[in-house]
């Protein structure tokens, strides 16, 4: 049908057609050129991007797909309207590592987003990452239509069934879901549970238009202060307990960070030394008068020897695993919000229910200031000092089949800026990396509980994200350390990097080995096997992305390459060929 307006009231004109579009006769008919309506009209997903945003999420790391589109678009309206930044990533494995290494940094939760199917289930790696970590994570998948889910359409899986064990919260959208209420629940559940929140969006439902007068969520009214001091019976009895200490040890985890100057101000009026666990790494400054370092098989003889003399351990935001080396021997003070890591592994003298920093606070501002406890600092120093001449007598070891561990990271110790964001992988590379770099200040994010090989360089593209966002990282640099099984996992991501200008530094410790393999089947007594790798030439590599790209064999070039790489806007990657046995 050809619409057209009759001119009826001009007799010259009565009988005939104006068109105002362009009119083309062809053989098979007459076609008229319409111009497409450029209005928008709101959809479902419009406004739970909007609430999304209202929530405090301003960055999302994804692939776009086919059945995430309608989706894609409402993030693609709030980017161009200045209030979210989108990243899009090779594989969304990575996507979930970022967004875990962005919350890990800042306390506040990114979005990853992928399709239906595959691109769902390679998020749930980082995903769980951000789970036993604690970290504030919203996944966003996208699903097959309603209409042709459960026969088994192309790429259909039981999303809701495979996010189950991995997200506190995990909700389909639907044709009559309330989609803002879903939304804000989700983001709750990120924030307040610290933990990862999901939601599947059915292709077609992404795109139904929004209720008539229907409002983006947020915030507003949904959050209390949850900053509780313990009950007077517990503070009462960590104050007595305290106070009879005579070698009282503070060690603090990662759930102590951002809570880290009143537990020092009561380091200071105890006297008493502060462990680390590896996770925590960082919280103290290795230079601070009385940091120990780090605790555990990653760790330094300082902060071991320390807990060893102690009478008391008093333990904030830590979990008690295996790996953080928190002997069970000891009379324990243990501090946490949490009530289900109170006690987790095994029963302490006293469990403190409670918010970290208002607890330690407390104990700072009401213990006396004279104590009675010893005063520990000259030990320390002492401590300290023989841990250093180890560590001089150990980068003095050459073999002349790469760089030494002790000697690369003694260079970053002194390279690296006090206010850098540090992210590292696993393996041998990190294992020495808690042993020989010490901190001054720089903040650390690792794949604790998880462990997983490969989170190195995608955290970093995270804490990259957030230093351009939140103020109290604005313009930190950012650095990450992986050996060469960890960069191989992501290593495309550094196109990534280089697209959206990411000005980040990558140390790689290559040895063409997964070194810590090998290590543990030489000490369990089986045949070294099936541990090599065969690998580029990562600097080359890096350059024919389009970033900065050097390889260093030897001290003076790694300090050289530092040099250029701080220098450099943009992504660097900095490939020391490194002996496998000299960790």
């Amino acid at each position: 049908m050809i619409h057209a307006l009759a001119y009826n009231n001009d007799p010259e004109m009565r009988g005939k057609f104006y068109y105002p579009h362009q009119v083309e006769e062809r053989d098979d008919g007459i076609y008229v050129a319409v111009q497409e309506s450029t209005a928008h009209t709101p959809t479902v997903s419009d406004l739970m991007v909007q609430t999304m945003v209202n929530w405090g999420v301003t960055h999302v790391f994804g692939m776009v797909g086919h059945s995430n589109l309608g989706l894609a678009d409402a993030l693609r309206l709030q980017e161009e309207a200045g209030r979210l930044s989108y990243v899009g990533i090779r594989h969304e494995g990575a996507a979930a590592f970022a967004a875990s290494g962005y919350a890990k940094l800042t306390g506040t939760p990114a979005a990853c987003l992928s399709i239906a199917g595959p691109g769902a289930t390679n998020l749930l790696t980082g995903l769980w990452d951000a789970r036993v970590d604690r970290a504030p994570v919203l996944a966003l998948t996208g699903q097959v239509n309603t209409q042709v889910l459960g026969p088994g359409a192309f790429q259909e899986i039981d999303l809701a069934s495979a996010f189950a064990p991995v997200a506190r919260f995990s909700q389909t959208v639907l044709r009559d879901s309330r989609p803002v209420e879903l939304m804000n629940l989700a983001c709750k559940n990120a924030i307040v549970e610290r933990d990862v929140a999901h939601l599947i969006f059915p292709d077609e439902v992404q795109t139904l238009p929004a209720a008539e007068g229907a409002e983006a969520g947020g915030p507003d009214g949904r959050l209390g202060d949850r900053r509780m001091l313990p009950s007077a019976d517990s503070l009462a009895a960590a104050l007595d307990r305290l106070k009879q200490a005579q070698r009282p040890v503070i060690i603090v985890g990662y759930g102590a960070v951002g809570r880290m100057e009143s537990v020092i101000r009561l380091a200071e009026k105890l006297k008493a030394p502060v462990l680390t666990t590896f996770k925590a790494k960082g919280q103290i400054a290795d230079d601070h008068p009385l940091a120990a370092g780090v605790l555990g098989r990653s760790g330094t003889p300082v902060a071991s020897w320390c807990m060893n003399e102690s009478d008391l351990l008093l333990v904030f935001g830590a979990s008690f695993s295996n790996h953080t080396g928190i002997s069970a021997k000891k009379p324990i003070i243990q501090v946490d919000f949490d009530p289900m890591t109170l006690g987790k592994f095994h029963p302490v003298a006293l469990p403190v229910l409670g918010e970290i920093g208002l607890t330690a606070e407390w104990l700072w501002q009401t213990l006396p200031d004279a104590t009675g406890s010893t005063d520990q600092r000259a030990e320390l120093a002492e401590r300290w000092q023989i841990w250093r001449e180890e560590k001089s007598r150990r980068r003095a070891r050459e073999r002349g089949r790469g760089m030494n561990s002790a000697v690369l990271f003694h260079a970053l110790s002194e390279l690296v800026p006090a206010d850098a964001v540090i992210a590292v992988d696993v393996g041998n590379n990190t294992y020495s990396f808690g042993r020989y770099f010490e901190c001054r200040g720089q903040r650390v994010l690792m794949s604790g509980y998880l462990g997983s090989i490969g989170f190195g360089f995608p955290a970093a593209m995270g804490a990259w994200a957030a230093t351009r966002v939140q103020a109290e990282y604005r313009g930190r640099r950012v650095i990450s350390i992986s050996g060469d099984g960890g960069f191989g996992q992501y290593m495309a991501e550094f196109t990534t990097a280089v697209r959206y200008g990411m000005n980040l530094i990558h140390v790689l410790l290559n040895n063409n080995e997964l070194g810590k393999i090998s290590k543990e089947q030489r000490a369990g007594h089986w045949p070294v096997w099936q541990t090599a790798l065969s690998n580029p030439n990562f600097a080359a590599y890096a350059a024919d992305c389009g970033g900065l790209g050097i390889r260093v064999e030897s001290e003076a070039g790694f300090v050289e390459a530092m040099q250029r790489a701080l220098a450099c806007e943009g992504p660097a990657l900095i490939e020391v060929i490194a002996d496998v046995d000299l960790i």
